[in-house]
């Protein structure tokens, strides 16, 4: 029967995603509210829900490198950076890594990095797999307020028939590590 749940409801979320508009979905530590990177449309909804600035920018979530690699300058990635990001990855790590020249501003805010994460969560891989591309992660809340961890909180903050991906959620506590993969700094622990 969960299968089902989780089968249904991927087929309807890709269908949401495809029509620039945003879903729920289980991460290794929360609920994350995420849309197609390549809408502007989409991306605007997502941070209009949120009430979060587009300067802050936002992370990006795929199942492999292929899928957000047009994201990054590749060309300003040292080696030993590119060996530092995938001993790490698949993992609940996310690297801000030099931004193409084209990515949209609605994914870097003010910034000349784009943060991404390559995922071994099974749903992510799945729901990214089935959509055939990257999607934006970030926790499913308002600004400021706590993460969404179960159903219950997500639609009672979002509405009862807020798009979801029926899955669960992973065993970690804390949302990804961010590192700058430029200067090595720890940009969020927990």
């Amino acid at each position: 029967m969960e299968k089902y749940y989780f089968s249904t409801s991927l087929l309807h979320c890709i269908k949401i995603l495809n029509s620039e508009n945003v879903i729920a979905y289980p991460t290794e530590s929360m609920f994350a509210l995420g849309c197609d990177p390549s809408s502007e449309i989409a991306v605007k909804k997502l941070l209009n829900l949120k009430k979060r600035s587009i300067e802050k920018g936002l992370i990006l979530v795929a199942s492999n490198f292929d899928q957000i690699k047009m994201y990054i300058n590749e060309k300003c990635l040292l080696k030993k950076q590119r060996k530092k990001m995938f001993l790490h990855w698949p993992g609940p790590f996310t690297f801000l890594l030099p931004a193409h020249p084209k990515a949209p501003y609605w994914l870097t805010g003010k910034f000349n990095t784009i943060a991404v994460r390559i995922s071994a969560h099974i749903e992510i891989i799945k729901l990214c797999n089935a959509f055939g591309k990257a999607l934006i992660s970030t926790s499913a809340n308002i600004t400021n307020m706590n993460p969404c961890v179960t159903c219950e909180e997500l639609f009672k903050v979002f509405g009862k028939d807020f798009p979801l991906l029926h899955g669960k959620i992973g065993c970690n506590k804390y949302p990804s590590k961010i590192i700058n993969i430029i200067n090595g700094k720890l940009i969020r622990n927990v």
